[in-house]
């Protein structure tokens, strides 16, 4: 390698990576809501081979760290970005693998708070893709991703008061510790999308 593409910058390459990465995991988030409207085997295996894609985008986006010296902006800032979006599609993968692994029937509770987490999916994926030449559209729309994560964490909580109510038996206590372990990976989701909104605003306030 010579001095001129030790210096040289990629930033075309890391910010379509991270717009690769924000795609795939707004379509598992997707297959998510699917799930729970409707659960199959079929987007249970769907959303599984996303989740594996997800991880290689990000393999690569590492890959594209290390060997890079310069990059758009701060490489601490692109490798939390992308962890964060990469959490948002772990969490969705774990919600749907284990409501399949334990027979869980999705509730309206959960339903709600997936349609949520499925828009704030929506605007982090329009966020990094406005992140070059739309700074201020980029904020706007992490902004509404965080009002977004705000909303899911009131269901959450919300959530957590519905389903205690009631409970009398050893059966009402099983399926309420299997529907509280799935509502924690979906706000778990919800923080890691808060997460990747900060980061995108973060990135457009130092590049001013």
């Amino acid at each position: 390698m010579g001095l001129k593409d030790l210096f040289r910058k990629k930033p075309d390459r890391f910010r379509q990576l991270l717009a690769d990465q924000a795609a795939k995991t707004l379509e598992g988030v997707q297959l998510l809501e699917q799930y729970v409207r409707a659960p199959s085997p079929e987007i249970v295996d769907a959303l599984r081979r996303a989740e594996k894609e997800a991880d290689e985008l990000r393999r690569i986006l590492i890959d594209e760290l290390n060997r890079t010296f310069a990059t758009p902006f701060d490489r601490e800032d692109i490798f939390g970005l992308s962890r964060a979006i990469d959490d948002i599609i772990d969490y969705a993968h774990t919600s749907v693998d284990e409501m399949a692994l334990f027979k869980v029937e999705p509730n309206a509770d959960i339903v709600n708070i997936v349609k949520l987490l499925s828009d704030a999916a929506t605007e982090i994926h329009l966020a990094v893709l406005r992140l070059s030449d739309h700074p201020g559209v980029a904020i706007e729309h992490a902004k509404r991703a965080k009002s977004l994560e705000n909303r899911v964490e009131d269901l959450y909580r919300q959530a957590l008061v519905n389903l205690f109510e009631g409970v009398k038996t050893i059966e009402d206590v099983t399926r309420v510790l299997k529907l509280r372990e799935i509502l924690r990976h979906l706000s778990n989701s919800a923080d890691r999308g808060d997460e990747a909104a900060n980061l995108i605003s973060d990135i457009v306030v130092k590049g001013t």
